[in-house]
C-alpha cells in the first residue's frame, strides 16, 4: 500500500522517532544521505524538499548554484537496520529550490522521465527491471597508488589460490575450484549464513527478496536474488541491496565488492537485467515469435542491440568493466540475443507458458552503474527499437566456442573500453535525448567527467604488469 507524507509523520510521531536519514545517488551511483533530527521533517519536506549544497556532489552544480533540495519518497521509508539509534530513512529525488522543477542531473529523476517517455509513446505504461547483481566477499583489502609504487591485494580463506597456505590451526582445504564455485554446499561454501542475513535484512528494509547462493567463481562471489520491480522501484531496490550487502559484510568482519573484475582469471561480477513492457496490467513481450516473444519484444531487442555500444558507457561505466566484458568467462560479448546462449548479451529466459513470465534479458550491465541511468537507457534504446520497428536479426543458438575465427567475426561485439564506449554514446545518443529523457547537457556532463575523472588518470599511470613486461627492456 502506497504511503503518504502523513503516514510517515504518524510513523515518526508514534514511535517517538528521533532522527531520519535522508538518502540520494549521486552522479556515478554512489548513495550520500544526511540525518535530521524529526522535527526538520513536515509536510512541505515531501513537496519543497529540504535545502542542501548540492556544490561538493561529483558532477553536480557549480559552486554559485549550489542550492538544491532533496525530496524524500514516503514509499521508501524504512527503519535502518545498522544504526543504534532507531532511524528512518527514506530515499530522495533531486529538485531546484527555485522553480521547485526536477534537477535535470538527478538521476532518480532521469528515470521518471524515461517511464513518462514511454507513457506518453502510448506503447505501455509500466517497464519492470529486474537486476541480478554479483558480487565478491573478502576477509582482507589492501590497495594504494603512489608516484613509485602501484598495487592491490585482496583475499579470503575460501579462494582457490590459498590451498597450500598454511593458517592457525590447520588448513581446512575446500576451497572451490576457478569456475566452478556455482552452487556448493558447505564446508566448501563458507558464505551460506551471511547471505541469509544479508537477504533477510533486505527484507526488513522492503526489497522483495527471493533466494540467494554462491557463483561461479572463486574467492567468495556470490548473488543475492530479488523480484522485479517497475523502474523507479527496482532502481530503489537495488541501491537497498548493495548497502545492506555491504554493511551486513562489514558486521562481520568482511568488505563485499560489486567490483566487476577484482580476481584475474575467474569469472567477474555481472548484473544480468531483465526487462518488459506492460500495459493495463497486460504483458506486451508474449507472442508467437521466436522464444515466444511478441514483435514488440523482438523489436525493443533490436533497439538494444542498435545501442549497445553507446548503453555500455551508462550499463558498464567504469574502466574495470571492460576486464570483465572478455570471452571465456561466460562474458556476453556478443551482441546478439538467444534463448539459451549466455555468451550472448540478450537472453531470453525459459519462462513456461505464462505470458506474464516473458521477459528479455540483457547480460551486459555491471552494479557499478547507477541503475536509475542504466535503467532509463535501456528503456529509452528499447522503445526506440519498438517505435522504428528496429529488426534484431537472427538470434544466436549455436555454441560461441564452435564458430570458425570467419564466423565469429560476422558477430558484433561489446566495445573494448570504457573510452570506446563514450566515443559510442558522444556518437549515438539521440534516442536518450530527443525524447527529452536526458538532456544534451547531462550527456556532455557524463562524457567529460568519465573522461577526466577515470579514463585519462587510469592512461597515465604505470600498469604494474607492464613493469613484469618491460623492466629488462
Amino acid at each position: 500500500m502506497a504511503k503518504t507524507a502523513q503516514d510517515i509523520l504518524n510513523w515518526i510521531s508514534n514511535d517517538k522517532i528521533q532522527v531520519v536519514d535522508l538518502k540520494f545517488i549521486d552522479m556515478p551511483g554512489i548513495w550520500q544521505h544526511l540525518t535530521l533530527y524529526q522535527d526538520q521533517i513536515d509536510a512541505d519536506s515531501f513537496t519543497s524538499g529540504v535545502a542542501f549544497d548540492g556544490s561538493s556532489i561529483r558532477g553536480w552544480k557549480a559552486i554559485n548554484e549550489s542550492d538544491m533540495a532533496m525530496v524524500p519518497d514516503p514509499n521508501t521509508a524504512w527503519i535502518d537496520p545498522f544504526m543504534e539509534e532507531p532511524t528512518l530513512s527514506m530515499i530522495c529525488s533531486i529538485q531546484e529550490p527555485r522553480t521547485g522543477q526536477p534537477y535535470d542531473r538527478c538521476p532518480r529523476s532521469i528515470a521518471q522521465k524515461a517511464l513518462d517517455y514511454l507513457s506518453s509513446s502510448g506503447i505501455g505504461d509500466t517497464a519492470f527491471f529486474g537486476p541480478e547483481a554479483e558480487f565478491f566477499v573478502f576477509e582482507n583489502v589492501q590497495f594504494d597508488q603512489t608516484e613509485n609504487s602501484s598495487y592491490y591485494y585482496v583475499d579470503t580463506t575460501e579462494g582457490r589460490w590459498n590451498s597450500g597456505r598454511e593458517e592457525e590451526g590447520g588448513n581446512l582445504g575446500y576451497k572451490p575450484r576457478y569456475k566452478e564455485g556455482y552452487f556448493p554446499v558447505s564446508p566448501t561454501d563458507t558464505l551460506q549464513d551471511i547471505r541469509t542475513e544479508m537477504l533477510l535484512t533486505m527484507a526488513k528494509c522492503g526489497v522483495p527478496i527471493e533466494k540467494h547462493h554462491h557463483e561461479v567463481a572463486t574467492g567468495g562471489q556470490c548473488e543475492l536474488g530479488i523480484k522485479f520491480a517497475p523502474i523507479i522501484q527496482a532502481a530503489d531496490f537495488l541501491m537497498t541491496y548493495k548497502y545492506c550487502v555491504k554493511n551486513v559484510a562489514k558486521a562481520h568482519g568482511k568488505s563485499a565488492t560489486f567490483m566487476p573484475k577484482p580476481l584475474f582469471n575467474d569469472n567477474g561480477s555481472g548484473m544480468h537485467t531483465h526487462q518488459s513492457i506492460w500495459k493495463d496490467g497486460n504483458p506486451l513481450f508474449w507472442g508467437d515469435g521466436y522464444a515466444n516473444l511478441s514483435q514488440m519484444a523482438l523489436h525493443y531487442i533490436g533497439g538494444l542491440l542498435k545501442h549497445a555500444p553507446a548503453l555500455l558507457a551508462l550499463t558498464n561505466p567504469t574502466t574495470n568493466s571492460y576486464k570483465r566484458l572478455v570471452p571465456g568467462f561466460e562474458a556476453p560479448v556478443n551482441l546478439a540475443y538467444s534463448q539459451g546462449n549466455r555468451s550472448a548479451s540478450i537472453r531470453i529466459p525459459l519462462s513456461g507458458p505464462n505470458p506474464k513470465a516473458k521477459r528479455m534479458e540483457f547480460r551486459c550491465p555491471d552494479a557499478t552503474c547507477n541503475p536509475y541511468l542504466a535503467f532509463a537507457a535501456m528503456l529509452c534504446a528499447g522503445v526506440d527499437g519498438i517505435k522504428n520497428q528496429i529488426d534484431p536479426g537472427s538470434s544466436l543458438d549455436v555454441d560461441i566456442y564452435d564458430l570458425s575465427p570467419e564466423e565469429l567475426a560476422k558477430i558484433p561485439s561489446t566495445p573494448g573500453s570504457l573510452l570506446d564506449a563514450l566515443e559510442a554514446l558522444k556518437e549515438d545518443h539521440s534516442f536518450l535525448t530527443d525524447a527529452g529523457v536526458f538532456t544534451a547537457d547531462f550527456i556532455e556532463n557524463w562524457i567529460e567527467y568519465k573522461l577526466d575523472n577515470e579514463v585519462n588518470p587510469m592512461r597515465l599511470r604505470p600498469h604494474p604488469y607492464e613493469v613484469s613486461l618491460y623492466y629488462d627492456c
